[in-house]
């Protein structure tokens, strides 16, 4: 996709004044390459919606561009939980909640995500939660990935970020952990007999998976 025809599709994407706000404040901030693009976010809102979901979690906020958009196309009494282990990138993202008026929608817990998982399972049991989405340490994707298979209902999505990883996957450079991990995790879903999947060349790469 050139320039031209990317400047054209944004200009075609709906996003509200709050997720824009926030995307321009996250470009000045360090990592501002980890939050996902305007697309992204209509498409990950579109989801919620078709899903009818009510509740979501999300493993790895950094500033909040994707629970935000998630958490306004939740009904007025859904529930978002988010997952992060740094507090710092959070901050902004509790501040945009607010301003997105949806804080009341959003659970935020600090630490581990896998230990955050684990936590849910216990809390609201297995099959309790209608989508989620995987944007975080992408070494550990995998372990996020069949601990939302046991969190999401049957018929419930996950979607998992950067699948594509700069193009990485489809060569990883030696000793690239992070790509070499992504490139198995791939193989894997293409694979599993749980699923239904389709990966899409949005952003940096989306998998859909949705559970048999």
């Amino acid at each position: 996709m050139t320039p031209r025809v990317y400047g054209y599709m944004l200009e075609h994407t709906r996003e509200p004044e709050v997720l824009r706000q926030l995307r321009e404040e996250t470009a000045e901030v360090h990592g501002s390459h980890m939050q996902i693009t305007p697309e992204q976010g209509a498409l990950l809102g579109l989801l919620v919606e078709l899903m009818g979901a009510r509740r979501v979690v999300e493993v790895g906020v950094f500033t909040g561009y994707s629970s935000t958009a998630m958490a306004l196309a939740l009904p007025a009494d859904g529930k978002l939980v988010a997952l992060d282990r740094d507090e710092r990138p959070v901050a902004m993202a509790q501040r945009y909640w607010g301003l997105a008026g949806i804080a009341e929608r959003v659970e935020l817990r600090v630490g581990p995500a896998a230990e955050s998982l684990k936590d849910l399972l216990a809390r609201d049991g297995p099959g309790s939660y209608d989508m989620a989405f995987i944007d975080a340490d992408k070494r550990a994707y995998d372990t996020y990935y069949e601990l939302l298979l046991q969190l999401v209902r049957p018929g419930g999505l996950i979607a998992i970020d950067n699948v594509l990883f700069y193009g990485k996957v489809a060569d990883p450079p030696p000793g690239d952990k992070a790509a070499l991990a992504l490139r198995d995790l791939n193989a894997k879903l293409l694979a599993d007999p749980r699923i239904s999947i389709s990966m899409v060349p949005i952003g940096d790469g989306m998998t859909l998976c949705r559970r048999r």
